[in-house]
């Protein structure tokens, strides 16, 4: 194996282009959904309204998810993840509009309630795209010996994004309110499409081109589920994301627990981020391909250990160590879980691999927001949260029990047979 590169990908113009456009759009998507969180529970003081909003994703973006990837596998890749910007710039815009003083005062608030989770199912929709087009354009401007490193510099910038977009967002109602902080979003977006067109078209590398849905869905199913990597990681990250989705709670704590306003709220939401980012940035450096497995075992289970610390407290500074430690485990899980799809995927299989990958993960996190805002209403706010950490364990425990291969799972000899391929 040659010596590593912690720079590798960035030595690639068009990736360096990729990730301005790729944190663009994560910072305003990330702020979005924080300033909606903030309204919704503003307008309702409802838990169960926040759990909605997860649920209004989710039901588009899993519904849709394998025709998705379907779509990706057979079309080009810079094109259409300009098509699913543009709409998204709608969807922005939209919510500019819906929350102008005009609209506020003179429409009820079932009304304007109904209106944003009719948009938030409209992105949901537009998610199911975003991410099989994405994962599917990095392995076409990096070579595969860098894809390892690629995943490590695209999750980086992911994590910087919602570290700064989630912070701004609690910041920037305070300051200039919900409506005007929507507007910066919507410019956000329309920047990131401007910068799209500076990645040229790409090939497309599916040499059954025209295949029927059915056997196209069937066979990239059929894929993920015969190779134990992919499915062990992403059953585990599934499983931790559902139950450990405290941050979907975080405007309950933020308002009614700790009682910190939205500047807290805005600490709080970002502190995970700022965890995982550090995270990511270290393992550019310092590989973490060795003991795979285990360390992704271990990784989770000290996800689930800081969501039980987080629901516990009631000092807010306690609350945003928990979460910053959740962040940085979560950074771990991300990094290896990236890094196992990109290795063991085929070319012309990425946007169905990657369309289950959001079915599993991806996905999870509106349902985990919904389990979170049900289980809260059920059994109350702090209850909830440590009861996802708990699952999460019980999880990760299962799994090293009843998989010893996955334990064992190590990534060297895949990256070695890539440089060699170069």
């Amino acid at each position: 194996m040659t010596k590593n590169d912690p720079y590798a990908a960035l030595r690639f113009k068009e990736f360096n282009v990729f990730l301005i456009m790729r944190f663009l759009l994560v910072f305003a998507w990330s702020m979005q959904f924080i300033v909606i969180e903030w309204q919704v529970y503003s307008l309702t003081k409802d838990p169960l309204s926040l759990g909605i909003i997860g649920l209004a994703e989710i039901i588009p973006a899993l519904g849709m998810a394998l025709f998705a990837g379907h779509i990706v596998d057979q079309r080009e890749k810079r094109n259409l993840l300009a098509i699913c910007i543009a709409a998204f710039s709608l969807i922005s815009f939209a919510l500019f509009w819906l929350t102008s003083s005009e609209i506020t005062e003179s429409w009820s608030t079932n009304a304007i309630l109904y209106s944003i989770y009719g948009l938030v199912f409209f992105g949901g929709f537009l998610r199911s795209f975003f991410g099989p087009t994405i994962f599917s354009l990095v392995a076409l401007i990096v070579p595969k010996k860098n894809y390892p490193n690629a995943a490590t510099w695209n999750s980086s910038t992911w994590q910087m994004a919602r570290v700064l977009g989630v912070s701004f967002a609690g910041f920037s109602i305070g300051w200039i309110g919900v409506h005007w902080s929507l507007c910066i979003v919507f410019s956000l977006v329309m920047l990131s499409l401007l910068v799209v067109f500076r990645i040229e078209n790409k090939p497309i590398l599916n040499p059954n081109i025209g295949e029927p849905v059915i056997q196209s869905l069937k066979t990239g199913v059929k894929f993920v589920f015969k190779t134990k990597a992919i499915l062990g990681a992403l059953t585990l990250d599934m499983i931790s994301v559902l139950f450990g989705g405290a941050v979907a709670l975080l405007a309950i704590f933020a308002q009614d627990i700790l009682k910190v306003g939205p500047r807290g709220f805005g600490i709080l939401v970002a502190a995970p981020s700022v965890g995982a980012f550090i995270t990511m940035l270290v393992t550019a450096y310092i590989p973490i391909s060795k003991n795979a497995g285990m360390k992704l075992l271990a990784a989770i289970f000290g996800f689930g250990i800081c969501i039980i610390v987080f629901g516990l407290s009631s000092t807010f500074w306690i609350s945003v160590v928990a979460l910053f430690f959740s962040g940085v485990t979560d950074g771990v899980s991300m990094v290896i879980r990236q890094t196992i799809l990109q290795l063991k995927t085929p070319d012309d299989m990425r946007g169905r691999v990657s369309s289950v990958n959001s079915m599993f993960v991806g996905s999870s996190n509106e349902l985990g927001a919904f389990e979170s805002g049900l289980t809260a209403k059920l059994m109350g706010t702090v209850t909830a949260v440590v009861f996802g950490g708990s699952m999460t364990l019980l999880t990760v425990i299962t799994t090293a029990i009843v998989s010893p291969s996955f334990r064992k799972l190590d990534l060297r000899n895949d990256i070695e047979e890539h440089e060699k391929e170069e």
